[in-house]
């Protein structure tokens, strides 16, 4: 947490825009197609009824509240990652933390095998959806099977009545390794490059809001090749701490995988734009576990199999904008 700013006053024209990885926010119902099994009752996660609305409020809750010490708005914008549907997104929003606040949602099917997502919340008083689409990640594993992996969703809209082009992510994992699984993520980079390319013949001065959990660190060569290929500023740089700070742990190993880059548009002061203000990691003290093994990690749902009830195994991340009046 950087307590420098606790002392701040919220202010009315500062904006919050995050990302988070759910952890596997599945319902209780098998998908047919879906390597979904593990979150259903009679499933190696005994997921019932009564964990998932439990894991639902508190998702929610965290939502809310992401960004409030510097804002009085809630998030604007969030992206999520391992949301299995509609259902899910929409028993999301209507929890109680978030019933209140008009918002609405993107969110397209993908190929992924075990059937997770990801999605944009937006709240609707100040964004305008304007179009969208899922970009297909085309990618092989090396016996040349092609793998399922999640789409990349793009979201054009109005910020505060300001044009931006977002892309939320949830890259192909390192979990074969992660030399043998570099190549993915720079593919998913190079997809996203020539995507913003061909935008470029239409949009010039494009406002890029890129954000998910890109299994990468923020000086991995996938990163790297993304930030340089179109010259965006990456604010998670400078607070990736291996041995203190990150948004995972893992054999007591901070990561940084969940991190907002965004286009160098957003560094002016002009009026009627929006400007970067800071990034930060919401690693509150209710989202970290207290004890145990994981002591001082994310307050995930399991380690393994054993249910421990928490939040999620990522902390959110987010960047806040300011809007130039």
């Amino acid at each position: 947490m950087l307590f420098s700013f606790l002392k701040r006053k919220p202010k009315i024209n500062i904006y919050t825009v995050a990302f988070y990885n759910l952890e596997n926010l599945f319902d209780t119902v098998h998908d047919e197609g879906k390597l979904d099994t593990d979150f259903t009752p009679k499933g190696f996660k005994k997921w019932s009824m009564k964990r998932y609305k439990r894991k639902v409020y508190k998702l929610a809750k965290t939502i809310s509240e992401i960004g409030k010490t510097n804002s009085t708005t809630p998030p604007v914008l969030v992206g999520v990652a391992e949301v299995e549907n509609d259902r899910v997104i929409e028993d999301l929003l209507d929890a109680e933390p978030l019933r209140k606040i008009d918002y609405g949602y993107v969110h397209y099917e993908s190929p992924d095998e075990r059937g997770i997502d990801t999605a944009l919340l937006y709240h609707k008083k100040y964004f305008e959806v304007q179009y969208s689409e899922p970009i297909t990640l085309y990618v092989n594993n090396p016996d040349g099977e092609r793998d399922t992996t999640r789409d990349i969703l793009y979201v054009r809209g109005k910020l505060n009545g300001e044009e931006v082009h977002v892309f939320v992510n949830h890259w192909p994992s390192r979990r074969d390794g992660e030399m043998v699984t570099d190549y993915k993520r720079l593919k998913a980079a190079h997809t996203i490059l020539e995507f913003m390319t061909k935008l470029e013949t239409t949009y010039t001065n494009a406002n890029y809001l890129v954000l998910g959990d890109f299994n990468d660190d923020p000086k991995s060569e996938s990163i790297l090749a993304l930030v340089d290929g179109m010259g965006l500023y990456n604010p998670m740089d400078k607070l990736h701490i291996p041995v203190q700070r990150g948004s995972a742990n893992y054999n007591e190993s901070w990561s940084l995988f969940d991190q907002i880059m965004v286009s160098h548009s957003f560094l002016n002061h002009e009026k009627g734009t929006h400007s970067f203000a800071h990034a930060n990691i919401f690693d509150e003290n209710f989202l970290v576990e207290y004890k145990g093994k994981y002591k001082g990690s994310p307050y995930r749902t399991y380690a393994g199999r054993k249910y421990i009830g928490g939040y999620s195994d990522h902390f959110p991340v987010y960047i806040q904008l300011k809007y130039n009046r």
